[in-house]
């Protein structure tokens, strides 16, 4: 069996094993269902390391140099994009993006034929060990081409190593966040100029067409975000009502339905209101950043529900405008807890906790669709509304956590305190959740036998570049 081969053939092995004796996916139990879901994702990314691979070696048979024994020229196509995109049923974008994660994955070799290491070793590592798929490993090496010019290699190979590492218990969405704020810390510089590139492009363009009006915005993340906020918050009001209807399935509305509903009241409000300022409860903008960076004028910001992070003139321009809150984080939290004298978390809590959980700590929803819920129950476990015991959960996961018997810890940084179990207090209770802190999940026995912590909250895709 070739070694090459041999991981793939091995997945494609356990996956028959999880399938058993069933006829098609619709027999099999749920257990099964799960067992063959993972399978499954084993075989795919076992694949894409074989795909790519294979992937650079047309590419490499298909260079310009080689004229009319150009493989794929030989084969009918323009070039390997369009030979492995027809063969394979994908775009030809796919199958570039192939072609290059092989390319920057495969063994090298200097001028006088000596083995050197592929030009990304933590990511061919990576993508052997079927830990990435191609799509993540065709993420980090694009943002790391991008920089590779102005970091250290030291450090290029360090933040290469960092995001292998947490990009293999991501989804694709998580790790394009992880991509995304990395780059903005190895560069914090260069935010302010994008910034101002992005502005340049901003439009919004409206035309009707069969009786409707069609509407196109295109704006920076930082002007976009009251709008953002705006329609979330309306639409998140929209749910709550629906969920306190005697009827909940009267509003059969979709969520794009709910967006445009709200942006439509919004505009009727403005234009009828007498007032300069318009009531939008809980349509609240979050900047976060951090004191020395705000002093200094240097590094980064972000703004709560929004991936991309901003720079500091932009955190400066947003704070001086009315409907934001700047959180500024020092060196030690605020004194937020409450004991048992609170029945439920006040605004200013859920503002802290949604700097540690970043949203939903399982999920990922933005702050405005969450709410702050007992890691200790009040009223079973009589548990304080304290900040070390509250987590940020949507609707949804508050429900999976408390139905199906999913447990919570709080591990804060060494040298917080603490320690595992929730404990968030610095010389007993009464200080603020710690920045650093990460929230694990522990799954039910039922769905993981060896109950593995999974790791939840904002340092899922906030790396230390």
């Amino acid at each position: 069996m070739s070694a090459a081969l041999s991981p793939l053939l091995e997945a494609v092995t356990d996956l028959e094993r999880a399938w058993a004796d069933a006829d098609a996916a619709s027999d099999l139990s749920r257990d099964q269902l799960i067992a063959v879901n993972d399978h499954i994702g084993a075989v795919r990314r076992r694949l894409d390391a074989v795909q790519s691979a294979v992937a650079a070696a047309i590419a490499h048979e298909s260079r310009a140099e080689l004229g009319p024994d150009s493989l794929a020229k030989q084969q009918g196509y323009r070039n390997t994009a369009q030979l492995i995109a027809a063969t394979t049923g994908s775009s030809t974008g796919d199958a570039a993006r192939l072609v290059k994660v092989g390319e920057a994955t495969a063994p090298r070799s200097d001028l006088l034929g000596a083995p050197r290491p592929p030009k990304y070793p933590a990511v061919q590592a990576a993508l052997a060990a079927g830990s990435l798929t191609a799509a993540a490993s065709d993420l980090i090496i694009a943002m790391l081409e991008r920089v590779r010019v102005r970091i250290p290699r030291s450090r290029l190979d360090a933040v290469e190593r960092d995001l292998c590492t947490r990009a293999a218990a991501l989804s694709l969405d998580e790790v394009r966040r992880l991509v995304t704020r990395t780059e903005a810390m190895l560069e914090p510089e260069r935010l302010e100029q994008r910034e101002e590139e992005r502005r340049a492009q901003r439009s919004l363009t409206m035309f009707e067409r069969d009786g409707n009006l069609h509407i196109s915005l295109i704006t920076p993340v930082e002007e976009g975000a009251p709008i953002k906020a705006a329609i979330d918050g309306h639409v998140s009001a929209q749910f709550a009502a629906r969920k306190d209807s005697p009827d909940p399935d009267a509003d059969r509305r979709t969520v794009a339905m709910m967006r445009a509903d709200a942006l439509a009241a919004i505009c009727a409000h403005v234009t009828g209101c007498d007032n300069e300022r318009m009531p939008l409860n809980g349509a609240t903008v979050i900047v976060r950043v951090n004191l020395e960076d705000l002093e200094a004028g240097s590094g980064c910001g972000t703004i709560d529900g929004v991936d991309q992070p901003i720079s500091i003139t932009a955190v400066r321009r947003m704070a001086a405008s009315g409907g934001v809150i700047p959180c500024v984080l020092g060196t030690d939290g605020e004194i937020l807890d409450w004991g048992r004298e609170k029945r439920l978390f006040t605004a200013a809590q859920k503002l802290a906790l949604a700097e540690r959980d970043g949203g939903c700590a399982m999920c990922g929803l933005p702050p405005s669709m969450t709410k702050a819920h007992h890691l200790r129950w009040w009223m079973r476990d009589a548990g304080p509304t304290d900040l070390r015991n509250g987590v940020l959960l949507c609707e949804t996961c508050h429900h999976r956590v408390h139905d199906n018997g999913w447990e919570i810890r709080i591990e804060n940084p060494p040298g917080a305190g603490g320690g595992r179990g929730g404990s968030g207090a610095r010389g007993g209770r009464g200080t603020g959740v710690y920045v650093g802190a990460k929230v694990w999940f522990i799954p039910p026995a039922f769905v993981d036998p060896a109950r593995t912590p999974r790791l939840g909250g904002r340092a899922r895709w906030d790396a230390a570049a």
